[in-house]
């Protein structure tokens, strides 16, 4: 299954325009400032959940853009567009039919680490975004620029300063109102682009700088805390230019894994998608950085920037001497531009050349456009709470950019889950929130409203404590159900798919947990397996899948009546088996810190001499933090699940020895209650 395909780009445009200009009304539910990743996803959720939407664009031709990288996914990221997909998000199936490469990154480690990642074409991807929104019901598109927010006093009944009842349009006539509005800026925030000793106004080369009235409004009518980030991007380069035989050819899967849990196959065929190059930079590229650092602004300032993609610039002077791979990307099946991922720069566009042809494959290129740095303002996201509404201001909610993240992918699931809350708002129903134990958006907002950013954020597996069971592949188990019946998001065709597939998986597993053998007669029915010969035990079928050289195909093809009706959930039913016992360990700590979550943690504990299994670097972090409770430790940035249940188990003991010290003292109640008066005085209730 494959989604259908989408109408002409031009008579998208034409229909949307015509309906913008003659815009029939003046109040929704929902307002959603920006057309991009986040703003796209939160309008299309707002509109799934049942709220009238508006989504405002500068340009309507410019929703969905890649405005950076033509890429989708990749580790950390690739779970993000698997859990927005589940949660019936846009980016997944727009992913599946632009995409002209696609790979399974981390392949060579385990299925939790996988990292699904595609190549784009910029204009289909931009096209069925566009089609998408426009077939959506009870969204409505218009092309405009916001001016401010229109803030009014505060429902007395809900917490909070003030309360947004709108916008207001440069050049409107009227205010346009809503229960909700979501702010999806990027970087357009009092955006300013920079090239050489070149600064101007804007978030993105080509379109207009936003209103400074909506800044204004942020900082002083709502008193939010605000600071300064900065990003970049590379020159495109001309494809013919380019001698690709001096790179090193990166073909891609021979099957491509499709994004969405919707589709079996991608649009591209096989034997169409297209392959990527890998170069390096030389000696000489550091020469070029250094030799134009005075004629760069952008690197010069403070403004922090991304530490997971940072320019050529920034690599150099971070670690020099050494080598830096660039990675040539197409940008479509019809483009003539490579995009030099890696390549990041902000130097005069002279430079920028001079730069590129230090590069061996590249020693003739030509630049199609030069590469720019960006900065702009974000909101510090601890003002947030877990449904991404702002804490001070009712019906306000921000995602994207705006809340200090970098990439597609955080922008698109924080979208989605502003836009379920601003419709779930204005629709009077309770927020929702996602926990860091059932999925990965969970882990991305619980750390961003949590812990806040001082760079901008990028998604890793090693951020989610509890990776091994929120894997890509069943993404779809952990939140379709629940997008279905708690959320309201995701439609009745997607759930009746997910209860499908998880009928099948667990039928499956029961099939295989029935079917229990002797290691000798297992030896007997699959030989080539080797089994140890001393080992003389009953396993089950999902045992044996927990074996590296048993495929789910070759248990079927041994006992077809009851297990060849699964195969085609083969891989997933393999890594089912193989994560298994630590799913089952991994959901007992879950429990079992959830239960605990409450316990107080004496504020006089010497963390440096406990005598339980931490590193040096977590006993630093809880002597410096001093967490009140266990749920408080869990949540600092550095610390376990492993630290967790070892500062679990060391309370929960000297707890239980306090307790049996005093169990036979004559005076055991009074003094067990003047024990407990005196400890709860040193401890935060």
């Amino acid at each position: 299954m494959l989604t259908k395909k989408p109408p002409l780009l031009q008579s998208f445009l034409s229909l949307v325009s015509r309906h913008a200009s003659h815009l029939t009304r003046q109040q929704y539910d929902v307002i959603v400032v920006g057309g991009g990743h986040a703003g796209t996803e939160a309008a299309a959720a707002a509109a799934r959940v049942g709220a009238e939407t508006l989504l405002v664009t500068q340009k309507i031709n410019t929703i969905g853009a890649l405005s950076c990288n033509p890429s989708l996914g990749g580790i950390g990221k690739g779970q993000l567009v698997k859990e927005v997909d589940a949660l019936d998000g846009l980016c997944g199936r727009a992913g599946d039919w632009a995409g002209i490469h696609f790979s399974i990154l981390n392949r060579r480690k385990g299925p939790a680490v996988w990292g699904p990642r595609a190549q784009l074409d910029r204009q289909r991807y931009r096209e069925f975004i566009q089609s998408e929104l426009l077939s959506t019901p009870r969204l409505t598109v218009l092309e405009g620029s916001v001016e401010e927010l229109l803030v009014t006093e505060p429902n007395p009944e809900e917490p909070g300063h003030h309360r947004v009842t709108g916008i207001h349009l440069v050049n409107g006539i009227h205010p346009l109102s809503a229960r909700s509005v979501v702010l999806t800026t990027g970087t357009f925030l009092s955006g300013s682009l920079f090239v050489g000793q070149t600064t101007s106004p804007g978030g993105r080369i080509g379109d207009a700088p936003s209103s400074a009235g909506l800044s204004y409004t942020l900082k002083e009518r709502l008193g939010l805390r605000t600071g300064r980030l900065r990003t970049g991007t590379p020159p495109r380069i001309v494809k013919d230019s380019v001698d690709l035989d001096l790179a090193q050819l990166h073909p891609p899967d021979s099957h491509p894994t499709p994004f969405s849990f919707l589709n079996t196959h991608t649009r591209c065929k096989p034997e169409e998608q297209l392959p990527c190059y890998l170069t390096s930079t030389t000696p000489a590229v550091e020469r070029v950085v250094r030799e134009s650092l005075h004629l760069n602004c952008h690197i010069q300032q403070d403004t922090k920037g991304p530490r997971y993609c940072p320019s050529i610039e920034s690599r150099v002077l971070r670690f020099p001497g050494r080598r830096h791979q660039v990675w040539l990307e197409p940008e479509g099946v019809t483009s003539d531009l490579l995009y030099p991922q890696g390549l990041s720069m902000t130097m005069p566009p002279d430079m920028q050349l001079r730069l590129i042809r230090e590069i061996p494959a590249m020693h003739r290129a030509e630049i199609h456009t030069p590469g720019y740095g960006v900065q702009y303002d974000f909101v510090c996201p601890t003002q947030l709470s877990p449904a991404l509404q702002v804490k001070s201001t009712q019906g306000l909610f921000l995602a994207g950019q705006i809340n200090g993240t970098t990439g597609y992918e955080e922008a698109a699931a924080q979208g989605l889950w502003a836009g379920v809350n601003a419709a779930r708002w204005a629709l009077s129903m309770p927020q929702v929130a996602l926990s860091r134990t059932e999925s990965y958006i969970g882990v991305l907002i619980d750390d961003l409203v949590g812990r806040g950013v001082t760079e901008p954020y990028r998604m890793f597996t090693s951020r989610a404590e509890y990776r091994t069971s929120l894997r890509p592949d069943n993404a779809d188990r952990r939140l379709t159900m629940k997008g279905f019946e708690e959320v309201g998001c995701v439609s009745s065709l997607r759930y009746q798919e997910a209860v499908r597939v998880r009928d099948s998986l667990q039928d499956a597993l029961a099939a295989l947990q029935a079917l229990v053998l002797s290691t000798n007669r297992w030896r007997k029915k699959l030989p080539d397996i080797p089994m140890s010969e001393n080992k003389n035990t009953t396993l089950t079928g999902v045992d044996m899948l927990q074996y590296s050289d048993v495929s789910f195909e070759m248990l079927a093809s041994v006992f077809p009546e009851c297990l060849s009706p699964y195969t085609e959930f083969s891989q997933r039913l393999k890594i089912e088996a193989v994560y298994k016992p630590h799913c089952d360990l991994q959901k007992k700590e879950i429990e079992r810190i959830q239960k605990e979550e409450n316990m107080s943690l004496p504020q006089d504990i010497d963390y440096f001499s406990l005598p339980v299994s931490l590193s040096r670097e977590v006993r630093e972090i809880l002597d410096r933090v001093r967490p009140t409770t266990l749920g408080a430790a869990t949540r600092l940035q550095g610390i376990t699940p492993a630290a967790v249940v070892n500062l679990l188990c060391y309370v929960r003991h000297t707890g239980q020895k306090e307790r049996g010290t005093h169990r036979h003292r004559p005076d055991q109640k009074e003094e067990r209650e003047e024990e407990l008066c005196t400890r709860n005085t040193s401890l935060p209730q």
